[in-house]
């Protein structure tokens, strides 16, 4: 990093690959930095429809969860040269509660799409959590009008299969990774 009285702050790149240790030069200013593959991925501060969606689906699973799983949002995960941080992660009891958590501990990841994030919730970060052996994997399209929740579950030939998709006014409980009641119009405000 390069400062300079009133100079804009600049960030130098690592001569190699991006590493997890990189990740920390970074400021707390709201963008998510994930690694993939050595390659650095920046996505934008969420806006106010998303977060209140991720504390909405946070709340659903911490009122439905057991003694001892965790749910938290914005955790990062190592995942073996991709570092990369889901909107919502649900913990297994007894996980190790380290900074960058091991997939062994993760019992779901949910990602809540936005315009910059599709493909990259679409596409590449289920193909990540499969390869990790992550078990489930969520993906809520929030579109006011019909908020939809795409659930899939991993599968023995290490892909996600789509197992269930609700919209709303659907409701439906799933038993994976433990009971919940999802009802996706909940989650999103009516615009």
């Amino acid at each position: 990093m390069i400062l300079g009285q009133g100079a804009v702050v600049r960030w130098t790149a690592p001569d190699g690959p991006w590493t997890e240790p990189d990740l920390h030069l970074f400021p707390q200013d709201g963008h998510r930095y994930e690694i993939v593959d050595g390659s650095l991925h920046v996505t934008p501060p969420p806006d106010g429809p998303h977060r209140s969606v991720v504390r909405a689906v946070v709340g659903t699973l911490r009122g439905a969860a057991p003694d001892g799983w965790w749910v938290c949002d914005r955790l990062g995960i190592d995942l073996g040269g991709c570092n990369l941080v889901p909107d919502v992660t649900v913990l297994r009891p007894m996980s190790s509660g380290a900074v960058w958590t091991d997939p062994a501990d993760v019992a779901l990841v949910i990602e809540v799409e936005t315009g910059s994030t599709r493909r990259y919730d679409r596409l590449l970060k289920p193909t990540v959590y499969a390869e990790a052996g992550i078990l489930h994997y969520w993906r809520i399209e929030p579109n006011p009008q019909t908020p939809t929740a795409h659930l899939y579950t991993l599968s023995p030939n290490g892909t996600y299969t789509l197992h269930h998709t609700i919209r709303a006014p659907e409701t439906t409980t799933t038993p994976t990774p433990y009971p919940i009641h999802i009802a996706p119009s909940t989650w999103v405000q009516a615009g």
